[in-house]
């Protein structure tokens, strides 16, 4: 009888370890997922990264045709000392755009590249923030894909990661530097993210832009709209891929009504 209450017993503790492994092991599952996604939410995460995205703006031009912008994006942090850090990002454009006089055909390749380089606290406490300079460079390969002149100006990124939410906003303005050409152009990025388990997530991240330069009616670009994303791994290789669809509540004339977004972003956590 007692031989059978110490089996019983024992056979009981180690049902309740291998449960208890088990829920530990979930555990640290989703919360490297959670962490993983919200360091690729965050633009200023000390994290290496290498983003593939995609913009598709259809009805583009006087024959409707599509846009298309691939940016390859990728961050780059660098530790200062022990409350600094310097992260970068580069985003340097490849575009394919169609005509816009008759006659004109489509050029597709390089277009200005974009380089911040931001100042971020190492312990920034329930407020991110980051603040630095904001670079365009002429790496343009035709006329038609940049304006083929050396730009700057300051851009600030600020974001807090409540929960399951990450929401911030990021911010530039960039000048020409010669004063040769017209360059005054606003990027005004606003992000809404929301985590649920298994990596899967829900975004709202619209790029809204301001030419300052262009005729009346003409500067502003306002997208709304959103999509889903999902953290993953290949292998180990962590992985993160979103799909966002975006409707223009405002453009300049030649700009369509609607676009989407997909991204893959390569992640290298320490």
């Amino acid at each position: 009888m007692l031989a059978s209450v110490i089996s019983r017993v024992a056979l009981l503790t180690v049902l309740y370890g291998l449960t208890a492994a088990s829920q530990a092991s979930d555990t640290a599952a989703y919360s490297d997922t959670h962490n993983l996604a919200k360091a690729a939410q965050n633009p200023i995460a000390s994290m290496i990264s290498l983003p593939f995205q995609n913009n598709t703006d259809f009805n583009f031009g006087p024959r409707d045709d599509t846009l298309s912008t691939t940016n390859i994006q990728p961050v780059i942090p660098f530790g200062l000392n022990d409350d600094w850090n310097v992260i970068t990002r580069t985003i340097i454009p490849i575009i394919s755009q169609p005509e816009i006089i008759p006659g004109q055909g489509r050029e597709t390749g390089l277009g200005d590249t974009t380089f911040t380089a931001f100042l971020v606290p190492n312990n920034p406490g329930h407020w991110i923030w980051g603040v630095g300079p904001a670079v365009l460079l002429p790496t343009n390969t035709d006329d038609r894909l940049g304006a083929d002149e050396w730009g700057a100006g300051p851009s600030v990124v600020l974001l807090t990661m409540p929960g399951q939410w990450v929401i911030g906003s990021l911010v530039s303005n960039v000048w020409d530097i010669d004063g040769d050409t017209d360059i005054n152009f606003l990027t005004w990025q606003y992000f809404i993210n929301y985590n649920f388990s298994g990596g899967w997530y829900l975004t709202s991240s619209p790029i809204m832009t301001a030419n300052w330069e262009a005729d009346s009616g003409e500067e502003w670009t306002v997208p709304v709209g959103g999509g889903f994303g999902r953290i993953f791994h290949i292998g180990k290789q962590p992985m993160n891929a979103s799909f966002q669809y975006f409707y223009n509540l405002e453009a300049p004339e030649s700009t369509g009504d609607w676009s989407i977004r997909a991204r893959l972003q390569f992640m290298f956590p320490k």
